[in-house]
């Protein structure tokens, strides 16, 4: 079940894929995750669990945000000791204005960038695979 180390081919085979909607980063307080709510990604922090989850639901359960953002997945299954996917990655969205939260599953990388410019940030880690082959 390991994943990908070498940088170049990780690079090359990102395959980066926009997944629909809008996604907001909230907090949880004391309770834990609100119904109706099925985040994507969840941390423990010492101010509460905090959320990744779509906008939709942070709206109708009263969930306050500031962020809203594309989620963007890498397909390459990358190894969780693999050493400079990230950096490369947002070195490449730095240079174009774009902020990038990073979030490592067990298999691929999930990328949140602003939501406006989620498409760009595709096209972006697309070119950047291609110049990595």
């Amino acid at each position: 079940m390991s994943g990908e180390r070498d940088l170049r081919i990780l690079l090359s085979r990102m395959r980066p894929v926009l997944n629909p909607g809008r996604y907001v980063f909230t907090t949880a307080s004391g309770t834990g995750v609100p119904p109706g709510v099925s985040p994507v990604v969840t941390v423990a922090e010492p101010e509460g669990l905090a959320l990744v989850a779509a906008m939709e639901e942070a709206d109708t359960a009263g969930l306050a945000y500031d962020y809203v953002a594309g989620w963007i997945t890498l397909r390459v299954h990358s190894a969780l000791d693999a050493v400079g996917l990230t950096a490369a990655v947002a070195q490449e969205l730095a240079a174009a204005g774009l902020s990038c939260n990073v979030v490592a599953g067990l298999h691929h990388d999930h990328l949140f960038v602003p939501y406006e410019r989620a498409a760009e940030a595709v096209d972006l880690l697309e070119d950047l695979a291609r110049r990595s082959a």
